[in-house]
């Protein structure tokens, strides 16, 4: 699903054969989660292939690294510089960028000496289909922005969400809505919550979610279209009384909540704001986007 005996992948400065690469058992990433990773987006536009928001998105996985000690020493320039190589490689217009940057060898729980980076790509439609979805409360909390980083792209902090996505296809809904250790509206699994009521957006504040990109985004096009945004702290039965909701993020994009637990939103998902922030999230990313400063440009 994800490469074959041609693909491509970028490790460690040199461009080698996906099935032919190796690491170390004994990493501390394998053995701990501890790691930090991205997941960016190129499109297909009438320029070429172009990566959106990639500076944003290197810039994360270096705070990322920073923020939980781990050492990065790659320019944020020369890794997009290796992903648009990388897709030509590949031959991908259309195509899921992961970035991964994992640790050495060791055994204890203290920082890693040395890391190495690796970049794979593949061709992926939207993570979670272009239907609108069935999604439950979890049982399963966002763990306390005490207890981690919350701003991290932790490798380790993603078995909360499988846990939590696991749970929600168990039961027969298409993903899962966590709340955060105090019972407030937090986000998806891998995307963030937006809702709507009364023609007002409505999405939680930062401090217990991941800041996403595609949530930056989100925001910057609903000033754009002049549309009411309110961020705060929201429960449960604020979210049964909206009009209607949506996930988004780099792999899910825009997508459309028609239900929580069976609870259908009333408005019709093609007058809602969110169907028009998917159209003009969609226009966006199309759109040439290019930061490349080598041969590549």
């Amino acid at each position: 699903m994800y490469y074959n005996k041609n693909t491509v992948i970028y490790l460690d400065g040199q461009f080698v054969k996906a099935n032919e690469a190796s690491t170390d058992l004994y990493s501390q990433t394998m053995h701990y989660g501890y790691g930090v990773f991205e997941g960016i987006r190129a499109y297909s536009t009438a320029d070429g292939t172009s990566i959106f928001k990639a500076k944003e998105h290197y810039e994360r996985l270096k705070n990322s690294a920073e923020l939980i000690n781990i050492p990065f020493k790659y320019e944020v320039q020369d890794l997009i510089d290796a992903t648009y190589e990388l897709l030509e490689k590949n031959n991908l217009t259309d195509a899921y960028v992961r970035p991964l940057v994992f640790c050495d060898p060791n055994m204890s729980l203290s920082r890693p000496n040395n890391v190495s980076v690796m970049i794979c790509a593949w061709e992926w439609g939207a993570y979670l289909g272009d239907k609108q979805l069935r999604v439950t409360v979890s049982s399963y909390c966002r763990p306390h922005p005490r207890s981690i980083k919350i701003d991290a792209k932790v490798c380790g902090h993603y078995v909360n969400s499988i846990l939590a996505t696991t749970e929600a296809k168990d039961k027969g809904f298409d993903e899962a809505l966590l709340l955060d250790s105090d019972g407030y509206l937090a986000e998806g699994p891998g995307a963030n919550l937006f809702f709507e009521k009364d023609g007002v957006l409505y999405t939680p504040r930062l401090g217990n979610i991941l800041p996403g990109i595609t949530r930056a985004t989100v925001l910057e096009l609903a000033e754009e279209l002049g549309m009411e945004v309110k961020l705060g702290l929201f429960t449960p039965e604020v979210l049964a009384e909206a009009d209607s909701a949506f996930y988004c993020g780099t792999a899910a994009e825009v997508i459309g909540i028609a239900s929580v637990d069976e609870r259908e939103f009333p408005l019709n998902w093609n007058d809602s704001l969110g169907k028009k922030l998917q159209e003009a999230y969609s226009k966006l990313v199309r759109k040439s986007h290019k930061t490349l400063s080598s041969v590549y440009q």
